[in-house]
């Protein structure tokens, strides 16, 4: 996929990370030693939006007292990546496609056609065919756009990536502040891996930032944890207070193999010893609750 010239549709909730692998596919690309530009299309008006795109010449509009290069011109040989892309309005949306189409495109008041060579990779939070079914986005865009799709599921759904985006942003913010934040005690853990993460990555993020700063000894403490009375009133909304007792059993021994697992840094040898069953067993119940 990252070595393709094909352009690239993400779409998850916000704060999944779709950036972040926009950022990843352009490292393992052939294009990882030219530019990644970066526009988030919701932040921009419409006129503002298509100059920043495609630039404009001097005198095209008031105020456009300069000749201006734009989005396109300079990621040429790289990758643009079109954040927010749900938020074009059409007559940018228009553009867009002629350049996908033609790899060709003319500034803002300009009449003289440019070239790029751009690979486009774009995100969104919308559900696009919802967005054309309504009349708000085009068709044949979105077909040039999703040459390649990848659908991020919300952090909840894949709580096997919590211990090692705990691990992560334990040790970075550690590594930044100066400071030697060994872990997390026993019920923050509990707490932080039984948390539905509205905001996804991003809110792990922010609340292990604060954690690690605030921290009094070399462990994360609840106290430490923003929000933490509402964080463990979510927990208590876990879904093992309903359904089957056999449900519940399940449920409970996949979070205690999550634990271990995180305990030993993902070594399955360890993780099996805190658990005290066999590598085999431990093996099985990796496979059975689709954990890594």
């Amino acid at each position: 996929m990252a070595k393709s010239l094909a352009t690239i549709l993400i779409q998850g909730e916000s704060g999944t990370g779709k950036e972040l692998i926009a950022r990843l596919i352009h490292d393992l690309s052939p294009r990882s030693q030219n530019p990644m530009t970066i526009v988030n299309c919701a932040a921009l008006s419409e006129h503002l939006l298509e100059s920043e795109l495609f630039g404009h010449e001097k005198g095209a509009f008031t105020g456009a007292s300069a000749l201006r290069r734009g989005r396109f011109e300079e990621a040429d040989g790289g990758t643009l990546f079109l954040d927010e892309i749900g938020e074009l309005d059409n007559s940018v949306q228009v553009k867009l496609l002629r350049f996908l189409q033609e790899k060709e495109y003319q500034r803002v008041g300009g009449n003289r056609t440019f070239h790029s060579d751009v690979r486009v990779i774009s995100a969104t939070n919308r559900d696009l065919e919802e967005e054309i079914k309504k009349g708000r986005f085009r068709e044949d865009l979105f077909y040039r756009l999703n040459v390649v799709s990848i659908n991020i599921p919300p952090l909840r759904d894949r709580r096997e990536d919590l211990p090692p985006l705990m691990t992560h942003f334990l040790r970075q913010f550690s590594s930044e502040n100066g400071l030697n934040i060994k872990g997390f005690s026993s019920k923050a853990r509990d707490l932080l891996m039984k948390y539905d993460y509205p905001g996804n990555v991003r809110e792990l993020e922010n609340i292990l930032e604060r954690a690690v700063v605030i921290a009094r000894g070399d462990h994360v403490e609840t106290s430490d944890l923003p929000f933490s009375d509402r964080m463990a009133d979510e927990t208590e909304k876990r879904p093992w207070k309903r359904g089957t007792l056999k449900e519940s059993i399940d449920l409970l021994e996949r979070e205690m193999v999550q634990q271990a697992m995180m305990e030993a840094e993902n070594h399955q040898t360890r993780a099996a010893g805190i658990l005290g069953i066999s590598e085999r067993m431990l093996r099985y119940k990796l496979k059975k609750y689709g954990l890594k």
